[in-house]
Order: C-alpha cells, then structure tokens, then sequence
C-alpha cells in the first residue's frame, strides 16, 4: 500500500502542478499579451478598451502559478530547492516586471495629463514584456537543464544566460502577444478588431517558425529527449503532436481570414499552447529536475503529499469557481465606456 502511494502521488501531483501552471500560462498569457502590444495601439481610447477587457478577471489568474510555487514547494521540496537557486535571478526579474505592471494597470486610470498616463502606459507595456520573456527563459532553462550533484545545485547565477533559454524567452513573449491579440478579436469590435486580426497574421507566423526551431532545438540538448523523438513507444506519444499543430496552425489561419469568426483564433491558438507544453512535458517525463532528478526522487514522504492532496481538495474548487464565475459574469463586446475601476 505505501509503495503503491509513494509511486501515484507524486505522479497525481506532478499532473495538478503542471495543470495549474498550463492554466496561469493561458489565463494570465492573453493578459500579459496585451500589455506587451499595449504601445502598438496610438489611440487611448483603444489602450482603454484593451484595459477594459481583461480588468474584471486579470486580478485572480496569478493565482494558479502560486498554487503551482506551494505545490512544488510542499510536494517536491527537492525540486524547489534545487530550480530556485538556479533561477534566483529571471524569478526577481518576473516578480519586479509583474509589480511594476500591477501598479501602471491601476495609475494610468488616475492620471489625467498625457504624459503621465504615457507614462505609465509605458510601464505596463515595459512590465508586460519582461515579464513574458522571463518566463519563457525560466521554462528554457529547465528544459535544457539543471546542473546538479548530490541533489544540490551547483551551477552559477547566470546559466540561464544561453541560446537556448532566450529564445524560449522570446517564443514565449511572441505566443503571449497572439494570445492577446486573438483574445482582442473575440472581445472587441470595429478599427481595433481589424487592427489586431493584422497583427495576429504576423504574430501567428512567428510563433509557428518558433514552434518549428524549438521542436528541432530540444531533442539535440539530451539524449533522453532524442530518445522520445526516435524510440519506441515514446515515439507514438510525440508523433501525433506535429501532426495536430499542423491542423490547429490551419484553423487559426481559417478564423483570421474569416473576419466573422471572432472566437476561432483564440481557441486555437490556446490549441497550439496546449500542443506545445503536452510536446514539452512528454519531451522531459518523468523529469522535474531535467535531466537529473525525476518526480519520485524529489518528491516528499507520502503522509506529506496525502496531507497537502487533502487541503486542496477544498482549495482547488474555490480557485475554479473563482475563475470561471469571473469570466461567466463577463461576456460581451467591450468598448470604451466600460468602467471597471
């Protein structure tokens, strides 16, 4: 019984960790998304409407990546001890860039003159933007691996500092951008639709020849991840995902070009976030420390996991609620004379 527990638990664990950071990434992905095209848009009216879509619901979404932090913190304390040192720095920086965002979010409502509200457009934009490249430098990073001995790290504070890693910082910050611009088409109408249907063509580009060049960059960084690329059976869980970006990449394209298809581009570009980290994490299973450490050595005593698994059965539900009645209550074209502060 306890062998079977230490075996599921961390696997159930690693599901709902995953689970709640791929939720951050795509309820927070098209928030951050608009603020790093926030400078593209000259109209204030159309910066207030951009605002206006995502101020009712965007307060809630950071809190599906600390429930991922408190899971890696209480369930796989080995982990957390190890990719914290490792990544001190972009974490700080993804903080700073997130605080700095908060703040411009709630100035640029209060203040009247043009340069200050430009001001603090700009720090939105700004915050926005580092604050998507360093996560994407955060997931390359651990995708390329952590150097380890003795479960203790024993890098530097700068070996997130690769090709690697900044590409991923930014392919992310371009995927984020598509989020937010095809998030405009669904929730807006008029000049800034059309505007962001353009942008979200070359957006939509990009993040496919990203796609592309980290599909072909991962397998060459370890050998495991060759291995999912080349043996049996790994090979039948990886083959199917080009496959399925492809097919998704064209019903994108299809909504864009449809300009009565307002919904389509959003959902399949959430289609392609969903593709990439399912290709990702099949890439680095059963790692959480890649390529050193997997779930079950990082992950703490059973009656541990059992004890947390139990406060968030009761946790969990509160969050989804949350999240669902915020975006239920919210529905509807937006437009400048919405108020929400």
């Amino acid at each position: 019984m306890t062998e079977t527990a230490a075996f599921w638990l961390p696997v159930v664990w690693a599901v709902l960790a995953a689970s709640a950071i791929f939720l951050y990434v795509i309820l927070d992905g098209f928030d951050l998304g608009i603020g790093v095209l926030f400078l593209k848009e000259r109209d204030h009216d159309h910066r207030n409407v951009m605002v206006n879509t995502v101020a009712p619901v965007w307060d809630g979404n950071e809190t599906w990546m600390i429930f991922g932090g408190a899971a890696l913190y209480g369930v796989f304390p080995v982990a957390y001890g190890t990719i914290l040192p490792a990544l001190y720095l972009p974490i700080l920086f993804m903080l700073l860039a997130l605080i700095l965002r908060g703040v411009s979010f709630e100035f640029r409502f209060k203040m009247k003159s043009p340069r200050s509200q430009f001001f603090w457009d700009a720090s939105f934009c700004g915050g926005s933007i580092v604050a998507a490249f360093m996560q994407g430098v955060i997931l390359g990073t651990l995708v390329q691996g952590i150097p380890v001995q003795n479960n203790v790290f024993v890098g530097t504070s700068l070996d997130w500092v690769t090709p690697f890693a900044l590409f991923c910082g930014a392919a992310v910050t371009i995927g984020y951008a598509l989020l937010g611009s095809t998030w405009l088409i669904w929730r807006c109408e008029g000049e800034l639709q059309d505007t962001m249907r353009r942008v979200s063509y070359a957006l939509a580009g990009l993040m496919l020849l990203a796609i592309v060049a980290v599909s072909a960059w991962t397998p060459q960084l370890h050998t495991t991840y060759m291995q999912h690329w080349l043996e049996w059976p790994q090979l039948a869980l990886v083959l199917p995902v080009p496959v399925a970006v492809v097919a998704v990449a064209g019903a994108l394209f299809l909504g864009l070009r449809n300009r009565k298809s307002h919904l389509l581009p959003f959902i399949a570009t959430l289609g392609l976030f969903f593709l990439c980290f399912s290709g990702l994490g099949i890439n680095v299973w059963p790692y959480i420390v890649p390529p050193t450490i997997t779930i079950w050595q990082a992950s703490s005593p059973p009656s541990s996991q059992a004890f947390v698994l139990f406060g968030a059965m009761f946790l969990l539900p509160v969050i989804l609620g949350y999240t669902i009645y915020s975006y239920y209550v919210f529905r509807g074209k937006v437009t400048a004379e919405h108020h929400y502060h």
